[in-house]
């Protein structure tokens, strides 16, 4: 979940580093550090500075220019924490130093750090702080055996030691011209430069400073020079393909916006259009795009497992009333954090489908390799991050062109994965039915979708004015029936995840088996009304919270003529096929929990305990 980032060059790395950190910050803003190799003040010999302080990347950024002196070198390394082991602090923040010449930085959990903090002490180490990172330092300088092994085989030796995840970038102030990093369950990669080289989690810390990247696969070790770079991977030397990334800069600029939150929400038509180009043409869908041994592989499939974690384990919750309405296969969602840890019967002739915006979310991918090892026909991935551990490790895949999404409540990530699924959908069910006709239809419907999101953005005002009404709430219910109901769980996790309202969804279908005595006047009630062939049920489960002096918001299609009465206020949504109502239907729901928030005051791009991106289990 943290983010480092690393840098070896002629020139002074502070700037860069800061950047670095900049740009990962959607990883974690707990506390955030910087350790360089510098001379000392005699300049007859280098010494270990840090600077490290607590909260955001801005506060370490005002603090270096404070004591530039101390933040100079042209080797050093970077972190941005979210916190595991030990409360955000200044000493807990990283990097963590071990005697006066190792310092590190780590992204991951080490799982039996307390048995080798037991070893370490016997050794007589001392700890200074609560986490797991500052073990892995002390047994680096443990295994250094005074200098008499070389740091490269220090870590190489430690790592061994570790069981857990790990992502490491480690400098030594006896081998002032080396880094060293190491990846296990945690992503690295090595960005490549001319006379300087750089280590990041992600590719983005290091786009103003190259587009060349090696990605590093579970448990290589390597040692990174000015002039080279050279990896080893179960004790052998290996060489690792070079890979240029084009970066999108636009999408690191809010412009016009106060949030990237909702610049991406607005973003969202042409995020969609982007999706959809190349995937579909004016009446069916081109499969081919899913990769030239897709449609082999589609040919085999009977059911689809798919596992996802959070808002896109909604989307996969969605997609089952797809893969079984429109492809007629069955089909199961888990989730992802808990797949592996039960014993899966992996049906006959199953496709197994990862869902995952960054691609390098923990628990889906350790639910990936573990699925490698049951019996399914191939793995898919859906994945905003072509260069992904998720996307490399899958047999196919297919991206979603969302651009990068900033705003740690994933919004536009979100409504693309859906359009993908959709596709995927009616792909499958080309083998088991569905007609030319029927998919021209479907594909119709597809390209109204951006202009319909585009129509339901214009709800902007009536949506921030109801917003007014949670401001002072502290409970919230959301309702959906069928298909509306996994939109009725996204919309619970914004207004939770920026608003720090305890929201939570319900099947409209079940107020009477509990949720219904919660309802009072104090506690709204949203609910999503698309026309479908459950609205008269929906009506009635909403007739049920009226009656007991529930405050309902209602989000309609603008079809069926449902009015606003005292206690039921009617937000009505553009009207849209009940195929595209889950997509369209999420926008509202996302433009809710933004002025919620922001009537609230919270940080909305930085909500508090949460990352972007979840790397650790």
């Amino acid at each position: 979940m943290c983010g480092i980032v690393g840098a070896i060059a002629e020139r002074e790395v502070r700037e860069i580093l800061l950047e670095g950190l900049k740009r990962l910050e959607y990883r974690g803003y707990d506390s955030a550090g910087l350790a360089f190799i510098s001379p000392t003040p005699n300049a007859l010999a280098t010494q270990i500075n840090t600077i490290k302080t607590v909260g955001k990347v801005n506060k370490l950024v005002s603090a270096v220019s404070k004591s530039k002196a101390k933040a100079s070198g042209r080797i050093g390394i970077a972190h941005t924490r979210w916190a595991t082991h030990g409360k955000p602090s200044v000493a807990n923040a990283h990097p963590h130093l071990s005697g006066a010449d190792i310092a590190l930085v780590h992204n991951g959990i080490i799982e039996n750090y307390e048995a080798l903090r037991a070893e370490l002490r016997k050794a007589g180490y001392t700890f200074d702080t609560d986490t797991d990172t500052e073990t892995i330092a002390h047994l680096i300088h443990a295994n250094r055996a005074g200098g008499k092994v070389s740091l490269l085989s220090a870590v190489k030796k430690t790592v061994k030691r570790l069981e857990g995840a790990y992502g490491l970038c480690v400098i030594d102030n006896t081998e002032p011209d080396k880094l060293v990093v190491a990846r296990s369950g945690s992503p690295l990669v090595i960005g490549v430069g001319i006379g300087e080289n750089f280590v990041a989690s992600d590719p983005l810390a290091l786009g103003q400073v190259t587009d060349r990247f090696i990605y590093l696969e579970e448990g290589d070790i390597a040692q990174v020079e000015r002039e080279s770079i050279t990896i080893w991977h179960k004790g052998k030397k290996v060489n690792r393909p070079t890979t240029t990334v084009a970066h999108q800069t636009a999408d690191s600029d809010k412009g016009r916006y106060e949030h990237f939150m909702l610049k991406e929400i607005y973003e969202q038509p042409r995020v969609i259009q982007d999706t959809l180009d190349g995937r579909v043409s004016k009446s069916s869908v081109l499969e081919q795009a899913f990769g030239i041994n897709a449609p082999a592989l589609f040919d085999k499939i009977k059911s689809v497992q798919i596992v996802a974690c959070g808002t896109s384990s909604h989307a996969g919750l969605v997609a089952k009333y797809w893969f079984e309405s429109i492809a007629k296969l069955p089909c199961q969602v888990d989730i992802a954090s808990d797949y592996r840890y039960r014993d899966i019967i992996a049906q006959p002739d199953t496709l197994f489908v990862t869902i995952s915006q960054s691609g390098e979310t923990a628990d889906t991918l350790a639910a990936l390799r573990y699925a490698k090892k049951l019996d399914y026909v191939a793995t898919l991935a859906i994945c905003n991050v072509a260069t992904s551990s998720l996307v490399r490790e899958s047999d196919i895949s297919m991206l979603t062109m969302a651009g990068q999404e900033i705003g740690v409540a994933s919004t536009k990530a979100f409504t693309t994965q859906l359009t993908i699924l959709l596709v995927l959908a009616i792909v499958l069910a080309r083998r088991t039915g569905l007609t030319t006709a029927q998919e021209a239809k479907l594909v119709k419907e597809l390209h109204k979708l951006p202009g319909i999101v585009e129509k339901t953005l214009g709800l902007r005002k009536q949506i921030k004015t109801i917003a007014k009404q949670f401001s002072d709430k502290h409970h919230s219910l959301f309702l959906g029936r069928g298909i509306q109901y996994p939109v009725a769980k996204e919309g619970a996790l914004k207004l939770k995840e920026i608003s720090y309202i305890h929201a939570e969804a319900y099947p409209a279908g079940e107020l009477k088996h509990g949720p219904l005595a919660l309802v009072d006047s104090k506690m709204p009630v949203v609910a999503v009304a698309p026309n479908n062939d459950l609205l008269g049920k929906l009506k009635a489960n909403l007739s049920e919270v009226s009656a007991r002096g529930g405050k309902l918001f209602v989000f309609a299609d603008e079809s069926i003529g449902y009015q606003s009465e005292k206690g039921l206020k009617v937000i009505n949504v553009p009207r849209c096929s009940e195929v595209l109502s889950p997509i369209v239907f999420t926008v509202p729901l996302q433009l809710l929990s933004y002025y919620v928030a922001i009537t609230k005051g919270t940080d909305v791009d930085h909500p508090r305990n949460l990352a972007k991106s979840v790397t650790v289990e």
